[in-house]
C-alpha cells in the first residue's frame, strides 16, 4: 500500500513496529545505532517506523524514552503476561527468569503490529564489548 502527501509525492506508510529489549541503563545512542543497523541490514526505511514496543518495566528507561521523544515515535509497553501469550520460536529461559517473559523484542513487536509474523527476527546489538545490549525485532502492521 502506497500513500501520497497533499502534493502527490510518494509517502512511506508508518507500519513497522520495532520491538526493543535492552539492559538497564542503555544509552539513547546505543538504541539508535541498533535500530539503524538492523534497518540498514534489512534494507528497510527508517521513515516507516510507527513506533517502538517493549516490556512495561522499560517504560521509564531513560535512553529508550529519549530516543522515542527525539524521533517523535510512540512507545507501547506490555506486561509480561501479555508478552508470554505470544508463541515464539526464539525464547530465552534466562530472559524469562530476569524479567518474567521469555521474549521481549519479538513478542512486543508482534503485539504492537497486531500480527503473528515477524518481518525481522531478533537481532542483538552492542556498541562495543563493554556497552549495554539492545535487542531489536521488527513486525509489519497491516494498514
Amino acid at each position: 500500500m502506497t500513500s501520497f502527501d497533499m502534493f502527490g509525492s510518494n509517502v512511506a506508510p508508518k507500519n513497522l513496529w520495532v520491538g526493543i529489549g535492552c539492559q538497564l541503563g542503555v544509552s539513547k545512542f546505543a538504541i539508535q545505532q541498533a535500530i539503524e543497523s538492523v534497518f540498514a541490514a534489512s534494507d528497510l526505511d527508517l521513515a516507516t517506523i510507527a513506533g517502538l514496543a517493549t516490556l512495561d518495566r522499560k517504560a521509564n528507561e531513560v535512553g529508550l524514552v529519549a530516543y522515542c521523544q527525539e524521533s517523535g515515535l510512540f512507545l507501547k509497553t506490555y506486561a509480561p503476561e501479555r508478552l508470554n501469550s505470544v508463541t515464539m520460536a526464539h525464547s530465552s529461559q534466562l530472559v524469562a527468569t530476569l524479567v518474567g517473559t521469555a521474549s521481549v523484542a519479538e513478542a512486543a513487536a508482534l503485539c504492537a503490529a497486531q500480527t503473528d509474523i515477524l518481518l525481522v527476527p531478533k537481532q542483538k546489538f552492542r556498541l562495543d564489548a563493554e556497552s549495554k545490549a539492545v535487542t531489536v525485532a521488527i513486525a509489519r502492521q497491516d494498514l
